[in-house]
Order: C-alpha cells, then sequence, then structure tokens
C-alpha cells in the first residue's frame, strides 16, 4: 500500500494559469489529507483521482489567503457528496487560522439554511481541531498507522506558520508550509522520503516585478540557493518544489529553479513542480 503525494497547487497569490493555490495531498489507502487549499483545490483534488468527501482531514500552515481561499469550497465539496453528512476535520495552529476557520461559513448563512431545510442533512460546521504550534516536533493527529506531526517555522510576520511530517507504513514526507530557510524544516526532512518545499528567485521577481522593494517579500520565503544547501544536508529521497515565485513562464524559467537550487549543492532527485505532479514511496 504505497503512499502517493500529489501537488494540487503550485501557485502563489498572483493569478497565474494552470497553477492553482498552495495545497499538497497525501494519501495512504483509505487515509487522505490535504495540506492548505489554496484556490481551485477542490478542483485539483478530483483532477489527482479523489474527491473532497474522501478527505480524512484538512490541515492548514499559516493564514495568508493564498492557502485558504479554497477551504470553503472543499468543505461544500465533501458535505454535498457525502450521504452521511460527516463533517471535515480541519487541524490547524491555534490563532488567526483557528479564528478564520470559526467564522467562514458565516456568509453562508442564507444559502445553507436552504440547503439544510431543503435536504434535511445537517449544516456542515467542520470539526475544527486547533493545536499550540511550539518549535519542538508535536504530533497533531493520528488515525491507524499514519501520524501528523507540526513544528512552528519562520514566516514572520506571519505567526504562527507551521510545516508539518506525514509519518506513514512506507515512511515521511514533510510539507514546509511557507518559510525561510531554516533548521526546523532541516531537521524535520531530514533523511524523508519526499520534502514538499516553497522556493523563491529572488533576483528573478525583483527584476520581474520592477519594483526593488519587492526584494523584502523574499526575506519570509526560501531563497533558491539556500534551500539547495540545505537539501544537500537534509538529503529527502526526493525534493518537489513548489509556490514557485516567480510563476515559470516556459520551460527555460523552470530550468532555473533547478540551477540555482543545484548551484547551492542539492545533487539528489528534484521536481519543479506543476499541478498534479505526484511520487510514490
Amino acid at each position: 500500500m504505497p503512499t502517493r503525494v500529489t501537488i494540487t497547487g503550485t501557485g502563489s497569490p498572483p493569478v497565474v494559469p494552470h497553477r492553482a493555490g498552495a495545497g499538497v495531498l497525501v494519501e495512504h489507502g483509505d487515509t487522505v489529507l490535504q495540506f492548505d487549499a489554496g484556490r481551485a483545490t477542490a478542483l485539483r483534488i478530483a483532477e489527482a483521482g479523489s474527491h473532497p468527501a474522501r478527505l480524512s482531514g484538512l490541515f492548514l500552515t499559516h493564514h495568508h489567503s493564498d492557502h485558504i481561499t479554497g477551504v470553503v469550497d472543499v468543505i461544500f465539496s465533501a458535505w454535498l457528496n457525502r450521504p452521511d453528512s460527516v463533517n471535515l476535520t480541519c487541524v490547524a495552529p491555534n490563532g488567526p487560522c483557528i479564528r478564520f476557520l470559526d467564522r467562514m461559513l458565516e456568509p453562508y448563512d442564507e444559502d445553507l439554511a436552504v440547503r439544510v431545510h431543503h435536504s434535511g442533512r445537517a449544516y456542515p460546521a467542520p470539526k475544527i481541531i486547533g493545536f499550540d504550534a511550539t518549535a519542538a516536533p508535536t504530533a497533531v493527529w493520528e488515525r491507524d498507522d499514519v501520524r501528523v506531526l507540526s513544528r512552528t517555522v519562520h514566516h514572520h510576520p506571519v505567526d504562527p506558520a507551521v510545516a508539518y511530517r506525514v509519518e506513514t507504513p512506507d515512511g515521511a514526507v514533510v510539507i514546509s508550509g511557507d518559510t525561510r530557510v531554516c533548521d526546523e524544516v532541516e531537521d524535520f526532512a531530514r533523511g524523508c522520503d519526499v520534502l514538499v518545499h516553497e522556493v523563491f528567485r529572488v533576483d528573478a521577481f525583483v527584476e520581474r516585478s520592477n519594483d526593488p522593494t519587492a526584494r523584502t517579500i523574499g526575506d519570509y520565503h526560501s531563497d533558491t540557493f539556500a534551500l539547495g544547501a540545505m537539501a544537500k544536508r537534509a538529503d529527502p529521497g526526493v525534493l518537489m518544489l513548489t509556490h514557485l515565485v516567480p510563476a515559470p513562464r516556459n520551460l527555460d524559467e523552470k530550468r532555473q529553479f533547478e540551477a540555482e537550487i543545484r548551484q547551492g549543492g542539492y545533487e539528489g532527485q528534484l521536481i519543479v513542480c506543476d499541478d498534479l505532479d505526484a511520487m510514490e514511496f
């Protein structure tokens, strides 16, 4: 029973064709976990051969909009296709993410009232599990033979922001969320089977935006060269790059991500991801 990792979205805040908002789907048997849910996540889950109704849990890394705009769509899609009306479990660090989850269905009150009255099915309020974000790896969810751990990362001034590590009988996948290169992710990912990590080509982003102040955005994201050096030390089975900034417009620009990671020192298996790229282990 392999573990499958599918990138449901490789995008960032700007709208870019063919790149949905941030998200990673991890499947092991009947356990189906979604990490973050940016724009179009529900569609990407379906295109990956699954469905929001199959989700065992939805996990959020932090409250930036490009990671959460698709959450309501995922919840509605799961509810409308679950005859047993089992509510989706949402797991997130305490703070802004939990406050968002608590309030996110309020704008849909009248829509939901009609649907509930018409169908006789219960209101689809998710089961919300909040946890205190800690620097030390901490288990935040477990079912059968799958365990999810969390630890804080460095995405200041967005606090808290966390990475997740999913452990199955096959091995482990680590999902960085948004962060600058940091020891916490390096330690979390050391020797893992798959490391899904955000990446940022600072010089290319500044050049494309034609705004020198754009460089400050790179202060809380992961520079390609530094990430290459970190990945060399952590030595994951495969490094999957996502949240690509600036979004590559052609093959040559995708190759620039790879070239800079290699210059940083990483020599292992590397994928500059498109939406729906996947790995099994």
